[in-house]
């Protein structure tokens, strides 16, 4: 078994659950642009403002349902949420009626795409040749775009978020809204991965819409019980959506 890469989670939650945010209106625009071989999404919202689509929306009433449904002792005693909008829209959805406040950390956020907001691979390869050799030559993990994060910055923020849960949330449950790269990272973190091994899940693995991921504590460790699991969508039968790549990593 890997040894954790952060020191101290001994102490802290006794669980930690992950949600992709629900299908928002961005992804149905980055698969009809791959679709089309364009080299830009047709999108006018900044990445902060993409909402949800309507079936983004049925995604995160189903998670309300299995939220509602869950014994009371399974219920979050914390709500976190990346301040964009289709993350905080699919939580709020999601915990209503539960009595618990939605709590927005800025660390949750999206991994920022700098210069390359809005385009696809094709369109970073059309505009910024150099960059696309630069990122082959520095690796996926690494390479920050101009003006942008590379994974390894939101790998500092994720650890910063996990060392303030380890004082004062001891026997905690908290659940967490976010987004496809961050829960990514959260597992290299929690599962003490390397570049190789985070790279191969981010291939391997499609986080879908409202999908769900959970760490549960075992002595002192924070154990792995579900990664990217869809169920909660699919016995809702709302329909479980996962676009084929962001548009700098597909």
């Amino acid at each position: 078994m890997p040894t954790p890469r952060l020191v101290g989670m001994s102490t802290g939650p006794d669980t930690i659950t992950l949600v992709r945010h629900g299908e928002s209106v961005g992804n149905l625009a980055d698969v009809e642009a791959h679709r089309r071989g364009a080299e830009r999404l047709e999108l006018d919202a900044r990445d902060a403002d993409v909402e949800l689509s309507d079936r983004g929306r049925d995604q995160a009433r189903a998670l309300h349902d299995w939220l509602h449904d869950s014994d009371t002792d399974d219920r979050p005693d914390l709500v976190l949420s990346s301040p964009y909008r289709r993350a905080a829209e699919t939580a709020r959805i999601a915990v209503e009626g539960l009595g618990v406040e939605v709590v927005l950390d800025e660390r949750l956020r999206e991994r920022s795409l700098g210069a390359f907001d809005g385009l696809t691979g094709r369109g970073i390869k059309a505009h910024y040749p150099e960059e696309a050799e630069r990122r082959s030559r520095l690796g996926k993990f690494y390479y920050q775009p101009p003006s942008g994060e590379s994974w390894a910055d939101v790998v500092l923020r994720i650890r910063s978020l996990l060392a303030d849960l380890r004082h004062g949330y001891e026997g905690v449950r908290v659940l967490v809204f976010s987004h496809e790269a961050v829960i990514k990272s959260f597992r290299y973190v929690l599962d003490g991965m390397d570049e190789q091994e985070l790279m191969e899940v981010d291939r391997d693995t499609r986080l879908a819409n409202a999908s769900v991921s959970t760490w549960r504590r075992s002595g002192r460790d924070l154990v792995l019980d579900s990664f990217a699991d869809s169920t909660v969508v699919d016995r809702a039968d709302a329909e479980v959506t996962a676009e084929a790549g962001a548009s700098l990593d597909g």
